[in-house]
């Protein structure tokens, strides 16, 4: 790691990226059209990934990159979810390492997706400050998405969509690849089997 008068410059340029992160979900919820949202949630993680020093894609691969791949925007995939109660439980969910990440249940979130009622787990970190996480995995993994799951919320990122009426947005337009997917530098926590849903969801982040 470099140093410069005892500053992790890394770490700074990783708090760097993170403010940015931020303000791209702060422009996401603000936006008056969520189609207009995700096209503009689009060309700023292009940039990210393509100019930015802790970019998820090994340095070596970014000059080449031409942008993420991603299903057209479909308004169906955006859902409000309704968080209902379940009992409390710590999970040392699998990371893309082989080791594990503390977190604890929180809840469940129910949405209807298509012609599904669908549910998912919500966790919290374990850790200083917390925050909401939901990975999910569905039928299109290993085939048109990253095998492992992809993420929908990651607030300890930035990564929040927002609420609605005392409900969580769920839009799975804005699901996307964890690091670890781009570079196995990265260590992510996975979909645990609990958060895989049956239906196929085409939005979103490709492989």
């Amino acid at each position: 790691m470099r140093q410069n008068l005892g500053v992790a410059i890394d770490e700074l340029e990783l708090l760097d990226y993170k403010r940015r992160v931020l303000r791209i979900y702060a422009r996401v919820r603000d936006a008056a059209d969520p189609a207009d949202a995700f096209a503009g949630w689009v060309r700023s993680r292009d940039a990210l990934f393509r100019d930015h020093s802790q970019s998820a894609l090994a340095p070596e691969r970014r000059p080449a990159f031409a942008g993420l791949t991603y299903f057209p925007y479909d308004p169906a995939a955006r859902v409000a979810g309704e968080v209902q109660p379940a009992p409390r439980r710590r999970y040392d969910i699998p990371s893309s390492d082989g080791t594990t990440m503390t977190f604890e249940r929180v809840g469940r979130v129910g949405f209807t997706l298509g012609p599904e009622r669908c549910s998912l787990e919500l966790y919290w970190l374990v850790g200083y400050g917390g925050g909401l996480f939901l990975p999910f995995g569905d039928a299109t993994n290993g085939a048109e998405t990253y095998g492992a799951g992809r993420y929908l919320l990651d607030t300890v990122k930035g990564a929040d969509l927002g609420e609605t009426n005392g409900r969580l947005v769920l839009d799975f337009n804005f699901s996307y690849n964890p690091s670890c997917a781009y570079d196995p530098r990265w260590v992510c926590p996975l979909a645990p089997p609990g958060n895989r849903l049956r239906v196929p969801v085409r939005a979103g982040e490709r492989i």
